[in-house]
């Protein structure tokens, strides 16, 4: 092993669009200025030609399939792939992958790292064995402290192996001085917003825990008491022929609000898309594990409303940088929308530096780099934190 140049290698399902994806690419960039060789194993996906941009290496590897078949199988090509890397340290973040990892990992006598992103619930025979692996790292990383603690407390997972590492936002793409007005006229000619008009918006996955019909509800309330043009902006792919979408659509019709209701579908341009809101809804019926959205939200200063359960609660200051409010409660959405959507504007600007700073002292994409780069350190025993500090700096 080079203790000045480990060989990193990270392990994942694919290259999708995700929370867990984009940390393994920020994760590939941390290690390149650090001055080692950043792996990632994983199938196809749109962010690989980012990560081999960077300079990181991808091996296309069907890593996600769950069978017990397929997961010897791919834990032979990651012993094999260990040997000819000279792979130094794994790190794992999805239960499938790490699982054909560990494998690998106890064969070559391999540092495992895991990071635990999802809520991943033991509610039948086998789960709870299942989701272990992600407990079974030598270093085992919580990407909020609702998530730690369940390691701790269900998983037995103790303090010498346990780190708490939330995830962070760019907060130089995440920056509303750097997003133009053509940019934003751009999202909203698009998605037919008025000039002027306040935009709810709710970024996320279009699946029910999520929280979309709860906001269709709160809505009908809402109206009641701010009648005055206002739209509801729902982000991310929206399958016309998905059956939840069409349910949204439906109950939105029903409820007499389909005229305040747009489905934006994905977007590439996230910074722009906040700088349009008025509003950032995150009313997620299950704990989020973390809460990517909520953090970006504040970093472009806009005021955030989330469900006050899991690892999405502890990235707002209650009335500070926005709210949280009881889960499942359509009555407490409408009122706190009515709150942040009638601020004073004075009361807005402070709203807005508030929670940009919040975000640039605790969640940060550079902190979340330096840190897991020291749970590295912790293993390989050299000097990554400090030579990306250098780098960054």
């Amino acid at each position: 092993m080079s203790r000045f140049s480990p060989h990193i290698l990270q392990v994942l399902p694919a290259l999708g669009t995700g929370g867990i994806e984009q940390g393994t690419v920020e994760m590939a960039e941390a290690i390149i200025a650090a001055g080692g060789r950043a792996l990632v194993a994983g199938a196809m996906g749109p962010l690989v030609p980012k990560l081999l941009a960077i300079g990181a290496h991808h091996i296309d590897l069907p890593l996600g399939q769950k069978s017990p078949f397929a997961i010897r199988r791919n834990a032979k090509a990651l012993i094999q792939l260990i040997r000819d890397q000279r792979v130094d340290l794994v790190h794992a973040r999805s239960r499938a992958p790490a699982w054909a990892a560990w494998h690998a990992t106890r064969h070559t006598d391999t540092p495992f790292v895991t990071t635990w992103h999802g809520v991943h619930k033991a509610g039948f025979p086998g789960k709870k064995r299942y989701n272990s692996v992600l407990a079974r790292g030598a270093r085992v990383i919580a990407i909020s402290t609702y998530i730690a603690t369940r390691l701790r407390d269900e998983y037995h997972v103790g303090d010498d192996r346990l780190r708490l590492i939330p995830r962070g936002a760019d907060m130089n793409r995440f920056d509303p001085s750097l997003v133009n007005g053509a940019r934003i006229q751009a999202l909203a000619e698009k998605w037919q917003v008025p000039p002027g008009t306040p935009v709810v918006m709710l970024p996320g996955r279009l699946t029910r825990w999520k929280g979309q019909l709860l906001l269709l509800k709160a809505m009908v309330h809402l109206q009641t008491v701010l009648p005055d043009p206002w739209l509801c902006v729902l982000v991310g792919p929206a399958d016309p022929k998905d059956r939840y979408v069409q349910e949204i659509d439906a109950m939105a019709t029903r409820l007499g609000l389909r005229e305040r209701l747009r489905f934006a579908g994905r977007c590439q341009d996230m910074p722009a898309a906040y700088a349009l809101a008025d509003v950032v809804a995150v009313p997620s019926l299950r704990p989020e594990p973390f809460g990517r959205v909520v953090i970006e939200a504040q970093a472009m200063g806009r005021p955030v409303i989330v469900s006050a359960q899991g690892g999405a609660m502890e990235t707002v200051i209650p009335y500070r940088t926005g709210l949280l409010i009881p889960p499942d409660d359509e009555t407490a959405l409408a009122d706190g929308l009515y709150q942040l959507l009638t601020l004073p504007e004075g009361a807005r600007s402070l709203l807005a530096e508030t929670a940009r700073h919040h975000i640039a002292e605790t969640y940060t994409t550079r902190q979340m780099q330096s840190a897991t780069l020291a749970v590295y350190d912790e293993l390989l025993g050299g000097c990554l934190s400090d030579r990306f500090l250098e780098f960054v700096s």
